[in-house]
């Protein structure tokens, strides 16, 4: 009777190495794509500057309220050095020192003196849009996702060229490695 279950145990353990691993579906490139874009996640960037900033006409109160905005949220310390009211004028002068608080180091990639490349948004799998799938042979396949775009605080200081969009679309390459299963490759 043992020697019936060993040798039934190797004959399944004989017909799972067998298995052809070189199939793939819809779902498990999603789940490759997924696992992906947890290790290696898509995002736009854009310039922040902090320092000593001087706001001055009409267009920079524009510019002065995002960055009010974001000391009211705890990314930002705003403090106002001086302010020069011009005596019946629309236009004044106003200096601030602009500094990054701990909350927004999570969105800053690259800080220099006075400007930081931060994250304007973030990418993440849509799970109702469906995986278009190709799988071109037994170690290849082409998987083209659509992406959802989620706004950070640092949106208004994006760079207008996604700006009118919630998703992109990306195709990605996926290989079949014999030891990891299947990968992206770039």
């Amino acid at each position: 009777m043992k020697k019936f279950l060993l040798l039934f145990a190797l004959c399944g353990i004989a017909f799972a190495a067998c298995k052809n691993t070189g199939k793939i579906n819809a779902g498990e490139a999603g789940e490759v794509i997924s696992d992906y874009l947890d290790a290696y996640p898509e995002y736009e960037t854009g310039r922040f500057n902090f320092g000593e900033i001087k706001f001055n006409s009409k267009s920079e109160r524009l510019e002065l309220e995002k960055y009010k905005a974001l000391a009211n949220e705890g990314y930002i310390d705003l403090e106002q050095q001086e302010g020069h009211k011009k005596f019946l004028s629309k236009d004044s002068s106003f200096v601030y020192i602009v500094k990054l608080a701990d909350k927004a180091a999570d969105l800053v990639l690259k800080q220099s003196d006075d400007k930081a490349t931060v994250k304007v948004a973030t990418y993440e799998l849509a799970n109702e849009k469906p995986v278009n799938f190709n799988q071109v042979n037994e170690h290849q396949a082409k998987v083209t996702v659509t992406l959802k775009k989620t706004n950070t605080v640092f949106a208004p200081f994006q760079k207008s060229g996604n700006a009118h969009s919630d998703f992109i679309t990306r195709t990605y390459r996926l290989k079949l490695d014999k030891e990891a299963g299947w990968q992206v490759v770039k």
